[in-house]
C-alpha cells in the first residue's frame, strides 16, 4: 500500500470537511479516526491522487475494501459502488428521520447493502446524532 503524503492527506480530510464520504457520519462524534480511501483500489490500478482518494469511517472502509462493484442477485446485473468523486451523494441517498437510508438509484440501493448502511445499530447511530443536529454530515464542497 502506498504511503500517502501528509500534505494529500490534509487535502483529502478538508475536503470531506469531516465527514465519512461513504456513510456521512462526522468524525467528531466516531470512537475511532476516518481513514483514507482507495476509490479504485490500487490493486485495480488506482492512483494514490487526490481524484481518487475518500474519506472513510472504519466501517464503510472496511466493508468497502478493494471493491468496486457488486452483483445484484435480482435483476442479474453488476451494478457500482457509490463512487464520492465521481458521483454526487444525494443523487443516490436519501436520509430518511427514521435513521434509515433510502436509495435512490440501484447504486445507492447496492452500496447501503454491500456496506450495511442500515443495520440497527447504524440506524440508532443516525437517529441519536439527528436528535442533537450532528446529521448528516455535509462535506463543504461535492461534485
Amino acid at each position: 500500500m502506498t504511503r500517502i503524503p501528509v500534505a494529500l492527506r490534509r487535502e483529502i480530510v478538508d475536503r470531506a470537511g469531516g465527514c465519512c464520504e461513504y456513510c456521512r457520519l462526522p468524525v467528531s462524534e466516531l470512537m475511532f479516526a476516518l481513514e483514507i480511501d482507495h476509490v479504485i483500489p490500487e490493486k485495480h490500478g488506482g492512483p494514490t491522487t487526490a481524484d481518487n482518494l475518500s474519506l472513510a469511517c472504519l466501517r464503510c472502509n472496511r466493508r468497502k475494501g478493494s471493491d468496486i462493484v457488486s452483483f445484484d442477485w435480482e435483476t442479474g446485473q453488476r451494478v457500482d459502488l457509490y463512487n464520492p468523486r465521481t458521483m454526487r451523494w444525494d443523487d443516490h441517498f436519501n436520509y430518511q428521520e427514521d435513521g434509515l437510508l433510502a436509495s435512490l438509484t440501484a447504486i445507492g440501493a447496492m452500496t447501503i447493502k454491500f456496506l450495511l448502511l442500515n443495520t440497527i445499530e447504524r440506524v440508532d447511530e443516525r437517529r441519536s446524532l439527528t436528535q442533537y443536529g450532528l446529521y448528516p454530515c455535509n462535506p463543504p464542497r461535492q461534485i
